[in-house]
């Protein structure tokens, strides 16, 4: 069996979780909408057509933001097709993801479906296709209290008080050439600079988030956030990052590895983040948005078989399976190693879309991703620790050197209680990880859950939705001060421990 050590010290911390990094995504694409959050004709509809199944789930995970409506949807939208009276809506020809949009759920609906999930909205702006007066405009319908056209546009369509949503997206990845308005670094610096004076100007409560490069192999990393942080540091709040693994070589060393590459992708957007302070001379610090985020492969063959412009269609939707579990695991446990900085992520997406949770007409169930996610935002909340973690480490093709053991602590002074999130990316052998707990001497192991399964390749499906699902049956003791535990070959692993 092999040992790892996991060094703590309760005053030397990373920084306080800000919860809305366990976000997810809502986009127009496939059926994240129809028949995901929204199917009025189905057996779990509720009066406004919201699937309730969808809705105990979404509650279950705790989800504290929902981004809105894309991802590369919004480049090519107009938010005012989504509004008013349901029979006077356009259908729109969706160049995005090349199907027809209908428009019967727009942003109100979206609104009243984030109330009853008990979450909060992330929505974007259009500066693909439109630009300064489209994010004027959807800022003033939905904040803006009253006594403007707009603003008591609002109110005839049903809905007296302000929407009052604080975090807007000034577009999505318009980096990339497949996206409807490709920029250029200092085309887009200086349009998501202008939006959001303007924007700041109508509602100075708001916070917003400028997009970064669409993933860390686009040949303009690096320069791309250096320019268009240039243009906007001093007007927004957040920069954003993009980044989807895949185990397409079938190689599942390397891809658990993949952690060690997002590491890497969050200390590199970090220091172009500063080098644009440092030249500025500024005081202000911009934070991150992983603001999606996701293991995405399985559904790529599938999709090239998809018939065009039809609506809804069984797109993007991957089967997950054990490992992605674990990947996943490992990932939320690299940005909680940064939440000084990382303050917002969205995994993306929600429902039916490379999702945790699937639907069908009979019903809905939770993927294997959709564990690891839950226990981190149930779990997580509080106050990160700096963990330092020693483990023997293996070498992955892509990204070299690859700790056995990813593992990080929160403090949760509020509950009372200390959690240790950790993955055994060890194929072959259990790990007995020990670590010098005596400042919490006074606590109890409440529990410790694991998450396993024999085969890597092991899921749930409709038919077999429990396949893979965690039990408390992990082992670990305390002794004095001393923490022992034992972690499951290919594993991912919740020990809370309580105080008195």
């Amino acid at each position: 069996m092999k040992k790892s050590k996991i060094i703590i010290d309760k005053y030397f911390i990373t920084g306080e979780v800000d919860k809305r990094i366990f976000g997810s995504f809502i986009e127009h694409l496939g059926r994240a909408v129809y028949q995901g959050i929204y199917q009025p004709d189905g057996q779990f509809a509720d009066e406004q057509g919201f699937r309730k199944d969808t809705l105990e789930l979404v509650k279950e995970l705790q989800v504290p933001i929902v981004r809105y409506p894309g991802g590369n949807f919004v480049s090519g939208y107009h938010w005012e097709d989504g509004v008013g009276p349901k029979e006077l809506r356009p259908k729109r020809v969706d160049l995005a993801w090349q199907v027809v949009e209908t428009n019967e759920f727009g942003l109100n609906e979206f609104v009243d479906w984030s109330k009853k999930a008990h979450t909060e909205v992330m929505m974007a702006v259009n500066l693909g296709t439109r630009g300064i007066d489209e994010a004027r405009d959807v800022l003033e319908y939905c904040n803006f209290k009253g006594g403007t056209r707009l603003s008591d546009l609002r109110k005839q369509h049903g809905y007296e008080q302000p929407h009052d949503i604080k975090l807007w997206c000034l577009g999505n990845e318009m980096d990339g050439p497949w996206q409807i308005g490709h920029k250029t670094a200092d085309e887009y610096g200086r349009l998501a600079n202008e939006t959001g004076k303007v924007m700041k100007w109508l509602d100075p409560s708001i916070e917003l988030v400028a997009s970064g490069s669409s993933n860390l192999t686009m040949p303009t990393f690096a320069t791309w956030e250096a320019t268009v942080l240039d243009h906007c540091y001093e007007t927004v709040d957040y920069l954003s990052l993009h980044q989807y693994y895949n185990n397409s070589a079938d190689d599942s060393a390397d891809f658990l590895a993949s952690s060690v590459g997002m590491n890497d992708f969050i200390k590199q957007v970090l220091s172009v983040c500063d080098y644009v302070k440092a030249k500025k001379r500024s005081k202000k610090q911009i934070n991150l948005s992983f603001d999606e985020w996701n293991v995405w492969y399985h559904s790529n063959e599938q999709d090239k078989k998809l018939e065009k412009w039809v609506q809804a269609p069984h797109q993007l939707e991957d089967v997950y399976n054990m490992e992605d579990a674990l990947l996943v695991g490992s990932m939320l446990i690299t940005m909680l190693r940064h939440a000084d900085r990382v303050k917002i992520a969205c995994l993306a997406q929600l429902v039916n879309v490379i999702a945790p949770i699937m639907t069908s007409d009979t019903g809905a169930w939770r993927q294997t991703i959709f564990y690891p996610y839950l226990h981190a935002s149930i779990y997580g909340r509080g106050t990160v620790l700096n963990t330092i973690v020693q483990s023997d480490v293996y070498d992955s093709k892509t990204y070299g050197d690859a700790p056995y053991l990813d593992s990080v602590v929160i403090m949760n002074e509020e509950t009372k209680e200390v959690t240790i999130f950790a993955v055994n990316k060890d194929l072959e052998e259990d790990m007995e990880v020990s670590a010098d707990f005596r400042q919490f001497a006074d606590y109890t192991i409440k529990e410790h859950i694991v998450l396993t399964h024999d085969n890597l390749k092991a899921e749930n499906t409709e038919s077999n939705p429990f396949e893979v699902k965690p039990e408390s049956n992990g082992t670990s003791k305390m002794d004095n001060g001393q923490l022992t535990m034992v972690l499951k070959k290919k594993s991912w692993n919740v020990i809370r421990l309580s105080g008195k």
